[in-house]
């Protein structure tokens, strides 16, 4: 007699998630899947850094978009031809170019500056939200939140130092690759009304491979030896750090787990400190206080007047 095919309930990774969620409340679970996404996403742009004196920016941002894109590709085995039936193309091919300047900005800084810093001009991404939000899409911001963003700009001219001879061009590439981050984020905010998430991540994985690889055509190094273990590496913790971020975030509020998410800058101190032998300055330090404070302060308010 045969044997009828199991219901989606009772496959084996379907009764496992049951169980762990049985096991740990949904709140102690998005701590743990933040938490753990934020250190494996430091421990790529760790990598990254190790690999920088070598491979130019822009190459490695391609074999980490596209090693990665070859992790995403497993979800449609079902279903190959899912990611063509899209129904705006040309978003995700404009995201796609935002994105791959935004993270080959991040990249450049990776490589060019402490592992802290480039990570703290990062996260100043919430800054750029307020002016996009009014002039894209067409948001009244209340004037407190518009206030701090001037407050937190301020922190990036902290890095940048332009009216001192310490000038570092990096900070501006760095706020650059914040502002891509920024445009990424408002055109997620329109995919998402009629794309699948993981139809998203396909095509963000795919054109940044596509726009990161036509650069890297002009300056191509050829990875030797164990460099190709570290770029497969890189790739895997970048959409494995994503995609637990993101299962977190599903999972919890989003506004009590964004100081979880800062604990990168945390993580990229202390990993930059221990490998690369970096210690933030003065300065450095406070323009990551007052990025990260009026980065947090935002995206709770956001939260609260989205409620």
């Amino acid at each position: 007699m045969k044997t009828p095919e199991a219901t989606p309930d009772d496959r084996p990774a379907a009764r496992l998630t049951r169980a762990f969620d049985s096991w740990i409340p949904p709140a102690t679970q998005a701590v743990f899947f933040v938490s753990v996404g934020s250190f494996l996403l430091v421990v790529m742009a760790a990598a990254v850094k190790s690999m920088g004196d070598r491979l130019p920016s822009f190459e490695l941002l391609f074999f980490r978009s596209g090693i990665g894109l070859l992790f995403v590709l497993p979800i449609f085995i079902r279903n190959p031809l899912e990611p063509l039936q899209t129904q705006r193309p040309m978003m995700h091919l404009t995201r796609g170019a935002l994105g791959a300047v935004g993270n080959g900005c991040f990249f450049w800084t990776i490589t060019h500056m402490l592992l802290a810093d480039s990570m703290a001009l990062q996260f100043s991404r919430p800054l750029f939200m307020i002016p996009l939000a009014i002039f894209f899409l067409g948001e009244r911001v209340p004037l407190s939140r518009t206030i701090v963003s001037i407050v937190g700009f301020a922190g990036i001219l902290l890095y940048a130092r332009p009216f001192t001879s310490g000038f570092d061009a990096n900070a501006v590439v760095g706020a650059m690759g914040a502002f891509g981050g920024a445009l990424v984020v408002v055109s997620i905010k329109q995919l998402a009304r009629t794309e699948k998430t993981r139809v998203i991540m396909f095509y963000y994985a795919f054109w940044n491979a596509v726009f990161a690889l036509i650069p890297s055509l002009f300056i191509w190094v050829w990875p030797v030896g164990w460099e190709w273990a570290t770029l497969t590496l890189i790739g895997f913790l970048g959409i494995s750090g994503q995609w637990l971020i993101t299962t977190g975030l599903t999972k919890g509020d989003a506004s009590a787990l964004a100081p979880l998410d800062y604990s990168r800058i945390v993580y990229a101190a202390a990993l930059g400190f221990l490998l690369f032998g970096e210690i933030p300055s003065g300065w450095s330090f406070a323009g990551m206080a007052i990025i990260v404070a009026a980065s947090i302060y935002l995206v709770v308010t956001e939260k609260k007047r989205a409620a």
